[in-house]
């Protein structure tokens, strides 16, 4: 079982789109005046869309102290102030929405497994729907997903900390599928793609669990 720590605004509905399973367990993690949760006897952190950044900006050394624990980062929004470890979020919109394409780059835990990239692409006839700017990746990271522009969309690093960082540029996710799209395939696409991101990270705690330590 997962225990995976939520950031929450308060913003109404975000806990319909983290309900706890069997796989996981979520704890929404309300920012306030003095925000300063206690990230012990959590395997994974989860920034979602909406999050408050300059609060975790306050928060970066725990962060990295979280990750360099072997612990797990998702952020689905746009972070524009310096709190992942060697990534950072890029606004940009001077180009045109209807030129953007993604295009799988490196997918080496097969993450896309069973998701429909044009998906991701087109809502309604509208092309770039989904995600926003850019990332400006680490040295050390894969770029899963980039746009036409060879730009990182998606990004997984398991070398800048000793945990496993999951970022998109600000496209959301969630247990649920996130942000429904009105799209039910779109809204299908979403819902898997977070299922093997999920899942990466039990394997990664399982393999962990089951070494054996000479």
């Amino acid at each position: 079982m997962i225990q995976a720590a939520v950031i929450s605004n308060g913003l109404d509905g975000i806990q319909n789109y983290f309900v706890s399973n069997e796989k996981i367990t979520y704890t929404l993690l309300e920012v306030g005046k003095d925000f300063d949760p206690d990230l012990e006897g959590f395997d994974l952190l989860i920034a979602p869309n909406g999050s408050d950044h300059i609060a975790m900006a306050k928060l970066k050394g725990k962060v990295a102290q979280f990750l360099d624990e072997g612990k797990a980062l998702f952020c689905f929004d746009g972070w524009f102030t310096n709190w992942i470890p060697g990534n950072q979020w890029i606004m940009s919109n001077e180009k045109k929405t209807i030129d953007i394409r993604y295009f799988i780059k490196t997918d080496a835990y097969a993450i896309f497994d069973g998701v429909d990239v044009d998906k991701l692409i087109y809502n309604h006839n509208i092309s770039g729907w989904w995600a926003c700017g850019y990332i400006d990746a680490s040295a050390h990271a894969d770029v899963v997903l980039e746009d036409t522009w060879q730009r990182p969309i998606i990004v997984l690093d398991e070398k800048t900390t000793n945990g496993t960082i999951i970022l998109t540029a600000s496209g959301p996710l969630g247990d649920s599928g996130a942000i429904p799209s009105g799209n039910e395939t779109s809204f299908t696409a979403l819902s898997k793609l977070y299922q093997n991101m999920l899942n990466l990270i039990i394997k990664k705690k399982n393999h962990e669990n089951n070494r054996i330590t000479i």
